[in-house]
Parts: C-alpha cells; sequence; structure tokens
C-alpha cells in the first residue's frame, strides 16, 4: 500500500516546475491525487476556482483533467483474454448450437413492405 505523502513534500517533489506525473510515480499515488494534496483542489476541474486559487503553490495553468483521467486498456486485445472468451465459448451449450446457423443479416427478417 503506498504511503500517501504530505502536502509539503509533494510541494517539495514538485520545486518549480510542477510534473504530477512523476510525484505520482514518486509516491505510488495517481498524479490527480498528488494535485490535490498539493494544492488542495480536485484534479477534475469540478471546482469554480477564485482568482486567489490559480495563485496556490503547485497550481498549474490550463487544464488538469489529464491528470485523473488515465488512457484506457483494452483487455480484449490480451490474448489471455482471448483464450479465456474462447474456452467460456466452447464449453456454453447455447453458443455451440449457434455456431452451425447462418447469421447473414438477412436471415430472421420479414419481407419488406411495399410503401403503397
Amino acid at each position: 500500500m503506498p504511503t500517501v505523502p504530505s502536502r509539503l513534500a509533494v510541494l517539495a517533489e514538485l520545486g518549480d516546475r510542477p510534473d504530477y506525473e512523476a510525484a505520482g510515480r514518486r509516491w505510488g499515488i495517481p498524479p490527480g491525487l498528488a494535485f490535490m494534496i498539493a494544492t488542495g483542489l480536485p484534479a477534475d476541474g469540478s471546482d469554480g476556482l477564485a482568482p486567489e486559487d490559480y495563485r496556490r503553490p503547485g497550481m498549474l495553468e490550463g487544464s488538469t483533467q489529464h491528470l485523473v483521467n488515465p488512457p484506457a486498456a483494452n483487455p480484449t486485445t490480451k490474448p489471455h483474454i482471448l483464450e479465456w472468451i474462447r474456452r467460456r465459448a466452447r464449453a456454453d451449450q447455447a453458443m455451440q448450437g449457434a455456431a452451425g446457423r447462418d447469421l447473414s443479416p438477412s436471415m430472421g427478417r420479414p419481407p419488406a413492405r411495399s410503401g403503397k
């Protein structure tokens, strides 16, 4: 379990050039949490900030949204996940029954109606 640093520790880590991604890696916490510890503000931009908020130590210019939304990972592209899905489908009787059916888009559709 990571140790949550104090505000002073995060600000000391940041120095004059705030890099919350690096501070987060150093402390083993998300960069948005490092930002919140340093500034007392959420990084998701949910607060309406007063002019004096922009003068807080550790404050960044511009958006901080990138600190709270890490890139998404699609687990279906991982070979072990695809193999797990294959095993589950092979073991499922309904899936086995569906495997031999024609699933083209025209199957099961009612005939088109005349516009008259």
